[in-house]
């Protein structure tokens, strides 16, 4: 366990915390939130949301979230992936950090604390 990541917008982001909690849409539609560990997010990032401005990259201290975090393959790709089964605590984010695309799309992965660079994944 440690940190794992999620992308959403800045304004939806900005918004949960007016609302003192975050709910991405897919809670409502798939019953979690979507996450990554910080080895699979550019995969992520490049393949769903390639050349989208206004991002932002939740950093999420695994061990801080209320709700129950499972890893699963719901893709069947082989990976597991963290997923958020709840709304997920404004205090488990310790990060919130800007995600623009380069000049061509893709995405690189910021520069994260020391403390978050670490990719523990059960």
């Amino acid at each position: 366990m440690g940190i794992i990541l999620h992308i959403t917008s800045q304004a939806t982001w900005e918004a949960a915390r007016a609302a003192g909690s975050y709910q991405a849409d897919t809670l409502a539609t798939e019953g979690f939130i979507h996450c990554s560990t910080p080895t699979q997010v550019i995969g992520v990032a490049n393949a769903r949301f390639r050349g989208q401005a206004g991002l932002a990259l939740l950093c999420i201290e695994e061990t801080r979230v209320r709700a129950e975090v499972r890893y699963e393959d719901c893709d069947e790709t082989g990976q597991q992936f963290p997923h958020i089964y709840g709304p997920l605590n404004l205090d488990a984010v310790t990060q919130a950090l800007p995600f623009p695309p380069q000049a061509d799309g893709t995405f690189t992965l910021p520069s994260l604390a020391p403390s978050q660079q670490g990719d523990e994944a059960a």
